[in-house]
């Protein structure tokens, strides 16, 4: 819908509403005829009105169309080019942290191994000592057999 056809009807409401309204007051013809010129009067300098601030709101969405055409792909530009500054400036960083997982990794590994060699070895000597417990057990009923 166009702007000028919804000032049409606008004003085309706003006439038909007054006229309804003038008319069906009770009035002699000549309060009717003055109040008929004023309620005219006014009413084109609010058309006047209303003219004058559709055109200054044309003038700022142009205005604003313009800047934005201008503006944005300069906004763009300038984002694109911090991006690949910034980019390039915390590579060095990003290269010396996954060379630091990596360590940290590698490290994690190695416990896990030694842990899981300490547990083989706790478990060996657990049996190992199981083991000369019954040897010391047997040992020490033969021993009270011998004593007997």
């Amino acid at each position: 819908m166009k702007a000028s056809n919804f000032f049409v009807g606008l004003a085309t409401g706003l006439a038909a509403g007054t006229a309804a309204t003038l008319f069906s007051t009770p009035k002699s013809g000549e309060e009717l005829r003055t109040s008929v010129k004023t309620a005219s009067t006014d009413w084109k300098e609010k058309l006047a009105d209303v003219k004058v601030q559709v055109n200054q709101l044309k003038e700022s969405v142009n205005t604003l169309k313009i800047e934005a055409k201008t503006n944005v792909p300069e906004a763009m530009a300038g984002l694109k080019k911090s991006m690949a500054e910034w980019q390039e400036g915390t590579a060095p960083a990003k290269e010396h942290l996954q060379l630091e997982i990596m360590a940290i990794q590698n490290a994690i590994e190695e416990l896990q191994k030694s842990i899981s060699k300490d547990k083989k070895d706790d478990d060996e000597d657990d049996k190992k000592y199981v083991k000369n417990q019954k040897n010391d057990d047997y040992s020490s009923e033969d021993d009270k057999k011998v004593s007997q």
